[in-house]
């Protein structure tokens, strides 16, 4: 089994290791969790009077840096990685 695998970067494949790879993905999925949070705390401020986009980031901002809520982002981040790679490979070992 080897310890290189291909990472896919918008215009380029790059020859990683495997830890390196799920550490990526987990970062991409962390990203994308506050970016949908972001998006729902924003279209919350549409659709409150006297609300402010720049209250809606702050709000954002306090909400993303409390360290429980990022551990649970990163730890649900890293459970659904490793779990799909699992599943991948029970699936790749039945006939």
């Amino acid at each position: 089994m080897s310890d290189k695998t291909m990472l896919i970067v918008p215009g380029k494949r790059l020859s990683v290791s495997r830890l390196m790879k799920r550490a990526v993905q987990v970062a991409i999925a962390v990203g994308l969790t506050a970016a949908a949070a972001l998006a729902l705390v924003l279209g919350n401020g549409m659709l409150v009077a006297k609300a402010s986009t720049s209250r809606a980031v702050s709000i954002w901002l306090g909400f993303i840096e409390r360290p429980d809520i990022l551990a649970t982002m990163v730890l649900t981040a890293a459970i659904t990685v490793m779990f799909v790679y699992w599943q991948r490979d029970q699936e790749r070992r039945k006939p």
